[in-house]
C-alpha cells in the first residue's frame, strides 16, 4: 500500500479523453435550460458575441491555469498546490485554495445529486405515460408532488439514492475503468441523442421562431446586464473553482495540447447550449408557448408542447434521458476531487475512497432534499439549509478559490514555471494569459461574487422571516423604490453547474402558471 500523500494519480490513456471528460464536467443542467433564456432575451446572436468574447479573454485564462497546475504536478487540488508551492518557495499556505475547492466541489455535488433525481425520476414518469397528454395543473400537480410534498419525501429520497448511486457504481471502476470508459461513451452519446431531437425539432417544431428567438441579431436589447450575466454563465459553467480541472488536468497526458483542449471544450460547451435551446424552444414554440426557463420550461411547458407532437412519449422520454446523462457526467466529474483527496490523503483504496465520499455526499444531499418538503419551514436568517448551502458555495467558496489561484499562478509562482506549466506556445499569448491572471480576473470574479452575494441577500427579504439586514435596508430605500431583484441566474460549479436551488416556499410560485414570467431564482440555475 502506498504511504501517505504518496498514492498517484491516474491517467487516461488517450489524448482527447481530457476533452471529453472536461466537456462531461462543464456540460450542466443551466445549458439546456437557462443559458438559451439568457441568450433569447438578452439580444440572440449580439449577445452571443459578447459572450465569447467573455470566454477567450476572461475564463479560458482561468480554465487553462487550473488544468496546468494539476498536469503539471500530477496530483489533485491540495498536493498539486502544495507541490508547486514548495518548487516556487511560496509557503506551505497555498495549499488552502485547493483544500476550499475541494470543499466547493463536494458540497455541489450533494444538492446537485438532488436535482439530478428529479431529472431521473422523470425519465421514468416519460416513459410510462405519466406525462403524456398532462395540461399545466396536473404536470405542475406532478412536480410539486415529488419535490414539495412531505407525504412524499420518501420518494424523492429514493430518486435521489438511486442517481447517487449510479454516479457511485461507475467512479468505484477506477479512472480508466469509470471514469475514462464511461465519459467517452456517455458524451459522445449525448451529443447524437441531442443531434437527433434536434432533427425532430426541425421536423415536426417550429424551429424557425426558436432560430429567430436565439440566433436573430438584436444588438438592442443588448444591456449592461446582459454583459454581466454574460460573464457570469462564462465563469459558472466551466467548472472552476470545484477542483475538477486540477485533478482533470492531473489525469491528462504531458502531450495534451492544452491550450487547444480548454478552447474546444467552451466553444463546444456553448454549442451544445445553442443546440439544446433551438431543441426545447422548437418545441415550446410550436404549442404556442412562452420563452420561459428553469423548471417552468423542462418539466412543465416542454412536456406539454412534445404531448401534442408526433410520438411525444417517445421523445419526451429521449429528452429526459438525454439530460439525466448531462447531469450524471457532471456529477461524476464534481465526485472526483474529493475521492483523488482521499486516497492521496490517506491512501484508501478508490472503492472505499468512492464509497465514504458518496455516503457523506448523500447524508448531505438529505438535507437540501428535506429543505423542500418535510423542513421546509425550518429557515435561518430567510433561507432553507439548501439556501445557504448554495449560497456558500457561489458567493463564498468559488469566487474566493478562483482569485487565490489566479493570485498563485499570477504572483507566487515563478514566470519560467509558469510558462513550463502551460506549455510551448506564442509569447504574446503567454504575456496576455499572465497579465489577466494577474489583474483583470480577480477583479471581475470579485465584481461577480460581490454582485451574486448582494442580489442574494436581498432575496431573503422575500421570505416569511426575512434576515435582521432587509429591515435597515428597507428603511434607507426611498419611497416607492422596488425591491431588489432576486439573485441573478449563476451557476455555482455549475457546474455549474453550477444548480441553484429557490427556498422550498418559492417552489410553489415558481411552477403556478406558465403565463407570468418566472422568476430569476428559479428551483434550479444550473449545472457546472
Amino acid at each position: 500500500m502506498h504511504s501517505r500523500y504518496q498514492t498517484p494519480a491516474g491517467s487516461w490513456t488517450h489524448r482527447t479523453t481530457f476533452f471529453w471528460a472536461t466537456t462531461g464536467a462543464t456540460v450542466g443542467l443551466s445549458n439546456l435550460w437557462t443559458f438559451p433564456h439568457i441568450v433569447g432575451e438578452s439580444g440572440g446572436g449580439a449577445f452571443l458575441l459578447v459572450y465569447l468574447a467573455c470566454l477567450l479573454l476572461l475564463t479560458l485564462p482561468l480554465m487553462l491555469t487550473e488544468a496546468a497546475i494539476g498536469r503539471g504536478a500530477r496530483h489533485g487540488a491540495v498536493l498539486a498546490l502544495g507541490t508547486l508551492a514548495r518548487a516556487s518557495g511560496a509557503p506551505h499556505r497555498w495549499v488552502w485554495p485547493g483544500r476550499l475547492s475541494v470543499l466547493a466541489g463536494f458540497l455541489v455535488l450533494s444538492f446537485y445529486a438532488v436535482i439530478g433525481g428529479i431529472c431521473l425520476a422523470y425519465v421514468f414518469y416519460a416513459a410510462y405515460g405519466r406525462l403524456d397528454g398532462a395540461g399545466d395543473a396536473k404536470l405542475t400537480l406532478v412536480l410539486t408532488s415529488l419535490v414539495q410534498d412531505p407525504a412524499h419525501y420518501r420518494s424523492f429520497m429514493g430518486w435521489h439514492a438511486f442517481f447517487l448511486g449510479l454516479v457511485m457504481v461507475a467512479s468505484m471502476q477506477g479512472v480508466v475503468n469509470g471514469l475514462e470508459r464511461a465519459l467517452r461513451v456517455v458524451m459522445p452519446l449525448f451529443v447524437l441523442l441531442l443531434v437527433g431531437l434536434l432533427v425532430y425539432g426541425i421536423q415536426y417544431g417550429n424551429i424557425d421562431a426558436a432560430m429567430n428567438y436565439l440566433l436573430a441579431m438584436r444588438p438592442e436589447q443588448l444591456s449592461f446586464n446582459g454583459v454581466r450575466q454574460g460573464l457570469t454563465h462564462a465563469f459558472y459553467t466551466l467548472a472552476l473553482g470545484v477542483g475538477v480541472l486540477v485533478v482533470f488536468g492531473a489525469y491528462s497526458a504531458p502531450t495534451t495540447p492544452l491550450k487547444r483542449s480548454v478552447l474546444a471544450v467552451a466553444l463546444f460547451d456553448t454549442l451544445i447550449a445553442i443546440v439544446a435551446g433551438l431543441v426545447i424552444y422548437a418545441a415550446v414554440f410550436s404549442h404556442q408557448g412562452n420563452a420561459t426557463q428553469g423548471f417552468n420550461l423542462v418539466f412543465l411547458a416542454l412536456p406539454e408542447a412534445l404531448s401534442a407532437l408526433p410520438f411525444g412519449q417517445f421523445v419526451t422520454t429521449v429528452f429526459f434521458v438525454t439530460i439525466v446523462l448531462a447531469a450524471w457526467s457532471s456529477s461524476i466529474a464534481l465526485l472526483e476531487p474529493s475521492v483523488s483527496w482521499l486516497q492521496e490523503r490517506l491512501a484508501a483504496p478508490r472503492g472505499w475512497s468512492v464509497l465514504l465520499i458518496g455516503l457523506a455526499a448523500w447524508g448531505v444531499g438529505l438535507a437540501s432534499l428535506l429543505s423542500f418538503n418535510a423542513w421546509s419551514d425550518d429557515t435561518f436568517l430567510g433561507g432553507s439549509i439548501y439556501r445557504w448551502m448554495e449560497m456558500l458555495t457561489s458567493t463564498l467558496l468559488i469566487p474566493i478559490v478562483s482569485v487565490l489561484l489566479a493570485f498563485f499562478a499570477g504572483w507566487a509562482v515563478p514566470d519560467e514555471l509558469a510558462n513550463r506549466l502551460i506549455g510551448r506556445g506564442p509569447v504574446f499569448v503567454r504575456q496576455i494569459w499572465q497579465w489577466v491572471i494577474r489583474l483583470v480576473l480577480p477583479a471581475v470574479i470579485l465584481y461577480i461574487g460581490v454582485h451574486y452575494a448582494i442580489q442574494s441577500g436581498g432575496s431573503l427579504c422575500s421570505s416569511s422571516s426575512p434576515p435582521f439586514w432587509c429591515e435597515s435596508h428597507n428603511e434607507q430605500l426611498p419611497s416607492g423604490t422596488p425591491e431588489p431583484p432576486p439573485p441573478p441566474d449563476t451557476m455555482p460549479a455549475e457546474p455549474g453547474a453550477e444548480p441553484q436551488v429557490t427556498p422550498a416556499e418559492t417552489l410553489q410560485e415558481s411552477v403556478k402558471g406558465r403565463s407570468e414570467e418566472p422568476v430569476p431564482d428559479d428551483l434550479l440555475y444550473q449545472s457546472a
